[in-house]
């Protein structure tokens, strides 16, 4: 269940659950970011993941999630966050969907680990996002159908 959020209240967003997937919608903002984080981390806790990975795991979302909500969505103008996620004895799968503006050339970024050897100050504010991503996963695909955003971020080798 979506619901729109008022900058004076904290979201809510309602988790659907089973034992092995995860399901939640919430409107994209930076409270929700942190809400749909906090409740993964509970359900990959519950399912027995690794404390470790599930930093793992937060991270990787917590940087695709601000992407969107950053990037997908103009600022007045906020639509849906989707978190499908699926649990195996191998693997953990997530794609997150939104309807917003698609990645440019239909392509996902590059990753490369931004220069680093300059003074502190110098320093680029942004680009090590799609770098921790692409770091933390062992794979991930972007697609874009029906006016949709879907990206997958694959980790292996889950044991719960």
């Amino acid at each position: 269940m979506t619901q729109h959020a008022t900058p004076q209240s904290r979201p809510q967003s309602t988790p659907q659950r089973t034992s092995q997937r995860f399901t939640l919608t919430a409107t994209a903002t930076d409270l929700t970011v942190r809400d749909i984080l906090a409740q993964a981390r509970h359900w990959l806790q519950a399912q027995g993941v690794a404390d470790e990975l599930c930093g793992s795991v937060e991270l990787a979302l917590a940087e695709a999630l601000n992407n969107i909500v950053e990037h997908a969505y103009a600022a007045d103008a906020r639509g849906a966050i989707r978190l499908v996620a699926i649990l195996s004895p191998a693997r953990l799968i997530c794609v997150l969907s939104d309807h917003g503006r698609a990645l440019p050339g239909l392509e996902l970024p590059g990753g490369d680990r931004p220069a680093h050897t300059v003074a502190r100050d110098d320093l680029p504010e942004g680009g090590f996002g799609w770098f921790l991503i692409r770091d933390l996963t062992d794979r991930i695909d972007y697609r874009r159908h029906a006016g949709w955003n879907h990206l997958t971020l694959d980790f292996g080798l889950i044991a719960p």
